[in-house]
């Protein structure tokens, strides 16, 4: 393209979405969410598409399991999809296999203009043309290409072993092989644990599942950059269950100084609650939070300027900052949405509302997105939600959408190019 200082572009649009909903709803939600993703894809035209999902099948998986072939089918075969010629799916869809399932499902999208794309096999240890369609929906042992793991049950043995791991391709996407080392990269697929209750969450600050999420989270950047394979730039972009700091946000956020803040315990059940109410007003409560409830009167304050105000508490990301980036974040919180059709923008009151879908980037990805500048024809970097007027079950997902830019060099054979990446990594 002109005025990009001989550097060729290739548009990449990657979302992660957790699709629990869709599973648990079938029918209700599904018809829309697809529509506004394929609104988002007609929106920026990429040229190469990655989806990363989590919880395939829903909570009730083994009974909805049987629904998740025909979702990703759908899109897939759907007309929005028609000039994509090539497509990889990998979904971990074999819920017998206790010790190893996770219920990640990630699909990839290679439209008609974009040539000789390839994808490394982790066996051989070599890349590979991408050609045709490739489907493996169940068990994903013995599929070469995609290395997946779920975290051991022994990392936090007072908390339930559940689905969480982590998911990840290597490709190189651009239009021909150069000599510049950066032209291949990693997109893992994530989920990270959850906050099993909010007054757990609000003891100390940080909170214990937020430890528990920074050690997953460098288990996995540890593993993916190991001596297995050559290291290589990567994307994290999934269900990262971030929270914001509860604690912190109960002690300073719009709780007026004539407030109280309370914890009270039920004699007959040890149910315990904190109440934050004003002491005038007829005592209103500001903030009710148990163990899965999370009421806040101000709830506009979660959608008010996207959240703006709130982004201090956000801290879980910034532990990372010595291997990862993040695009400023300018969307609400992602979860936990309203599952009720109708209120397509209103938070449930199970949670506090956080950001917990994100798109990461290692230091080494970030210098190749192209930043678009007025005198070139390059596009703008979106990072940005999918149907956020629309309900899309209680995650909105999160995309990120820009340009990779690679410097145009010398042509080389696809083992002389591989072997070049080992000496310079």
């Amino acid at each position: 393209r002109a005025g990009v200082n001989m550097a060729t572009l290739t548009d990449v649009l990657l979302v992660t979405a957790n699709v629990g909903s869709l599973f648990d709803n079938i029918g209700d939600i599904q018809r829309d969410w697809l529509q506004e993703l394929y609104k988002t894809i007609q929106s920026h035209k990429p040229q190469f598409i990655a989806l990363h999902f989590q919880e395939v099948g829903g909570k009730d998986y083994m009974v909805n399991m049987s629904h998740a072939e025909n979702f990703f089918w759908d899109i897939e075969s759907s007309a929005e999809m028609k000039d994509y010629d090539r497509v990889c799916v990998y979904v971990d869809a074999d819920f017998q296999a206790e010790d190893s399932f996770t219920a990640l499902g990630s699909m990839y999208f290679i439209h008609n203009t974009l040539k000789n794309i390839y994808q490394y096999d982790f066996q051989d240890e070599d890349y590979k043309a991408v050609s045709g369609h490739s489907r493996h929906v169940a068990s994903l042992n013995g599929i070469t290409t995609v290395e997946k793991e779920k975290f051991p049950k022994n990392f936090w043995p007072d908390f339930k072993w559940s689905r969480k791991g982590f998911m990840r391709t290597r490709w190189i996407i651009h239009n021909h092989l150069t000599c510049c080392p950066h032209l291949f990269l990693d997109l893992v697929n994530i989920h990270l644990f959850h906050d099993a209750s909010n007054l757990i969450a609000c003891n100390s600050s940080p909170s214990i599942y937020s430890a528990n999420r920074k050690n997953a989270l460098r288990y996995v950047i540890n593993r993916i950059s190991d001596a297995r394979h050559p290291p290589a730039p990567f994307f994290l972009f999934g269900d990262f269950n971030f929270r914001l700091d509860a604690l912190s946000l109960v002690q300073e956020q719009h709780l007026s100084t004539s407030a109280d803040v309370q914890t009270v315990k039920n004699d007959n059940s040890n149910e315990v609650r904190i109440i934050c109410e004003e002491r005038d007003n007829d005592h209103q409560v500001l903030l009710h939070i148990e163990e899965k409830l999370f009421t806040y009167l101000h709830q506009a304050v979660f959608r008010e300027d996207n959240g703006r105000a709130l982004l201090k508490y956000d801290k879980e990301v910034s532990a990372f900052y010595d291997v990862i980036r993040e695009e400023n974040i300018q969307f609400p919180p992602s979860y936990p949405y309203s599952e009720e059709y109708s209120q397509p923008t209103q938070y449930m009151n199970t949670r506090c509302p956080a950001w917990c879908d994100r798109v990461l980037m290692s230091q080494t990805v970030q210098k190749f997105i192209h930043k678009k500048e007025d005198d070139d024809d390059g596009k703008k970097v979106v990072y940005n939600t999918v149907g956020p007027n629309v309900c899309m079950g209680d995650h909105k997902p999160v995309f990120l959408f820009f340009s990779f830019k690679t410097n145009e060099g010398k042509h080389l054979a696809i083992k002389d190019f591989t072997h070049h990446l080992c000496v310079l990594a």
